[in-house]
């Protein structure tokens, strides 16, 4: 039996009174496990998995020790998967966090027409931005729901309460999530402004004021001038964030020598947020070039040096109206961001940008440089780093494809829900394109738990392949539909059990990692081939819906895979497709193509099976 867990709901805004996330019985898993595979291996790798899984279970198995040891670590811990799943996810990671790790929210265009229009922009952004910190530090946000499946329920608050004081601190091994905690007399609260590659500490707190809006923008103007005097221009030291996490770790380890950049780096470190005036970058900008700027910022040649990636909010307000956030994603989920800019944007349309000239700090003193002391060694490590993030720019294959023909409300008529709908869409469009169903990932929160975070529901589902290969092998509509129902609701199950806890990649997680603290030599299951094919993620998915107009994008997880973020409107779904060029298999141009083919093709069975039906009804 799972071991479930329900007290009586008391502080929901840190997560206090939620229950603790359940412990699925290990039975379950393991079926559920050879369930999820069976369809993604050949016979003999089938016949084999079984077998270790089947050892793995038996009474007096390792599993059942492991099962016991993780009983007893959920009864000591709040959360007891969260520590191995942060590590797992992201921590243990190494790979450079633009692209591969760190997602973009991408604001509509805006249109500059002064340079002065993008630092007003900036100064009603920050403005926003102090409003809402405002509502944590008092705790007064209010409390989210869950909505989709099993609506109503409250969540846990507690990664919100990281948006503004967490800093993701590289490790040679494994990097630390630092969470700040608030002390009686917290310093001046500071915004780190990235301007042509320089860094400035803007004060939005002087004498106990916070900094109004007239204020800001005459900070911002300030530093502004300053980043364009070309006798003090530094080195772009924020380019070194963007390289990959060990080598990171070791640059930062060379500036930390000198103690000037210790300085610099704590200022940056201790920092609220940054907020990145971006240079102009070209005449074009589609939805899928700002998609690129907002993930990677085109380079050194372009502003990929006017970043500073271990900061988990990085707003980008670019001269070309080209504007968004970039976040380090070790922090939160895509939800606790979306409500975030949300906020931000509808205050900012909202409220009257605040230019009068209120009662102002006569003289405000002038941003602070941030100073740093380069060795040709550091210049070394600036050029290498500097020469990976251009790699990584060229390789990224990015596809914004805005899906007008119909959106969530046709869907929702064919009684169907609109997340599994599109799931099935994304599995028929990679069958389309490569002719063999893949592990896929699609992230759902387990937030109704305290400190949940997410666990995988795992859309390639045997229903789905039966669908897809109706689809592509022809046969009658009515099997066809009945085929794609069939999938649908196996799709639904399985975000029903990842949303209660119930899901398995959290749960084996779990039972590998008690075994690696037990010292054990790593289980069969999970050396077994199966185990790598079952977390090869080739197909990385995320619905991350607004409701206002902008839309979430990130890379891929592989070198051969493809990112695939959607965001479902009432007549239109907005997809942002990525891959790799080096990858000989995927082309992100090629997965929309088929995509989209995929949606009209399966709109069209809905429309011939459910006019079949009325016609059948009027005969009646």
């Amino acid at each position: 039996m799972p071991v479930l867990d329900r007290e009586p709901s008391k502080d929901l805004g840190g997560g206090d009174g939620l229950p603790k996330l359940p412990l699925p019985a290990l039975e379950d898993t393991l079926d559920m496990y050879l369930r999820c595979m069976k369809h993604l291996l050949t016979e003999e790798q089938f016949n084999k998995t079984q077998n270790v899984v089947k050892q793995f279970g038996a009474p007096g198995g390792v599993g059942k020790l492991l099962q016991s040891k993780l009983v007893e670590r959920r009864e000591n811990k709040a959360n007891w998967v969260y520590d191995y799943w942060l590590n797992d996810m992201y921590l243990n990671n190494r790979l450079a966090l633009p692209v591969n790790s760190s997602p973009a929210m991408v604001f509509p265009q805006q249109s500059f027409r002064a340079p002065i229009d993008s630092l007003r922009f900036a100064a009603h952004l920050i403005s926003g931005v102090l409003e809402y910190k405002t509502l944590l530090d008092s705790r007064s946000l209010p409390v989210d729901y869950a909505r989709g499946q099993l609506a109503g329920t409250p969540l846990c608050m507690e990664q919100y309460y990281r948006l503004f004081t967490s800093y993701r601190l590289p490790g040679p091994e494994r990097d630390t999530l630092v969470a700040q905690e608030s002390s009686v007399m917290p310093e001046p609260e500071h915004i780190i402004v990235a301007c042509k590659n320089q860094f400035f500490v803007l004060d939005v707190v002087i004498n106990f004021r916070r900094l109004n809006e007239r204020d800001l923008l005459t900070q911002l103007e300030k530093i502004a001038r300053m980043a364009g005097s070309d006798e003090e221009q530094l080195p772009p030291i924020g380019i070194l964030t963007s390289d990959g996490r060990t080598e990171w770790a070791e640059s930062r380890s060379v500036l930390m020598r000198e103690s000037t950049n210790r300085d610099s780096l704590d200022m940056i470190e201790r920092c609220m947020c940054l907020v990145c005036l971006d240079e102009a970058t070209g005449p074009e900008l589609s939805d899928t070039t700002r998609a690129m700027l907002m993930l990677h910022g085109g380079g050194l040649a372009k502003n990929g040096g006017n970043r500073w990636y271990d900061k988990p909010m990085q707003f980008v307000v670019g001269a070309d109206g080209c504007c968004g956030v970039v976040c380090e994603h070790s922090a939160f989920e895509g939800i606790v961001l979306v409500q975030c800019t949300e906020y931000l944007l509808k205050y900012m349309t909202g409220s009257p940008s605040k230019l009068v000239r209120a009662a102002s700090v006569s003289e405000l003193p002038a941003p602070r440089r941030l100073r740093w002391k380069c060795t040709p060694e550091i210049h070394k490590l600036l050029a290498s780093s500097a020469d990976k993030l251009q790699r990584l720019v060229k390789n990224l294959d990015m596809d914004v494809h805005k899906f007008y023909d119909y959106g969530k409300e046709f869907i929702k008529k064919q009684k169907m829900s609109p997340d599994a709908y599109i799931q099935v869409a994304l599995q028929l469009a990679y069958y389309r394109c490569h002719g063999r169903p893949v592990s896929t990932y699609e992230s759902a929160s387990i937030r109704r738990f305290r400190e949940g975070r997410v666990d995988n529901i795992r859309s390639a589902t045997p229903e789905a392949l039966a669908f897809v290969k109706a689809m592509t092998d022809g046969g009658p509509s009515t099997e066809k539909m009945e085929m794609l129902r069939g999938a649908i609701n196996a799709q639904t199950k399985y975000t029903i059990l990842a949303l209660t806890g119930m899901a398995i990649d959290n749960h084996l997680l779990g039972l590998r990692e008690i075994a690696r603290e037990l010292k054990m030599e790593k289980p069969d299951i999970f050396t077994d081939e199966a185990h790598l094919i079952c977390n090869q993620f080739i197909l990385s998915t995320s619905q991350v819906p607004t409701t206002v107009e902008m839309f979430c994008c990130y890379g891929p997880v592989l070198p051969n895979g493809y990112g695939a973020c959607y965001n479902p409107q009432s007549d239109h779904i907005i997809f942002c497709v990525s891959s790799f060029h080096e990858s000989s298999e995927t082309r992100s141009a090629v997965f929309v193509k088929c995509l989209v083919q995929g949606l009209l093709d399966m709109r069209d069975l809905c429309n011939k099976c459910n006019s079949k039906n009325i016609r059948g009804v009027s005969l009646l």
